[in-house]
């Protein structure tokens, strides 16, 4: 059974950093795509950034240069490392799992994942 577990989240001032982390188990998970998301509250579930199992990143356009995402197949674990947080950027956090292995294809979508993990709350404060 596929698991994802979130951690990392918090309360931070703006401008600050965090680093979550979302740890994967119940399959290779080299194999697969990794994508964070998040939802504020009366929001709908919103893409944040994404890596391709072969190593390709995509972000929105609102984190862009703020944001970090990156894998360490050895640990089976997804990082998202976000600088100069703002208060728009609060939110639960999910990270998820793309559906089948070595796919290439939007990664922006929720309909792509099939895994997700239980979120974790990163507030950020004004």
């Amino acid at each position: 059974q596929v698991q994802l577990v979130e951690s990392g989240g918090g309360l931070v001032q703006a401008g600050g950093s965090l680093r979550l982390s979302c740890a994967a188990s119940g399959r290779t998970f080299s194999n697969y795509a990794m994508g964070w998301f998040r939802q504020a509250p009366g929001k709908e579930r919103e893409f944040v950034a994404a890596i391709s199992w072969n190593g390709d990143t995509y972000y929105t356009d609102s984190v862009k240069g703020r944001f970090t995402i990156s894998r360490d197949n050895a640990k089976n674990t997804v990082y998202l490392q976000m600088n100069s947080l703002k208060p728009d950027d609060t939110a639960v956090y999910y990270c998820a799992s793309d559906k089948v292995p070595w796919t290439a294809g939007l990664l922006t979508t929720t309909t792509r994942y099939h895994y997700w993990g239980q979120g974790t709350q990163v507030t950020v404060s004004s």
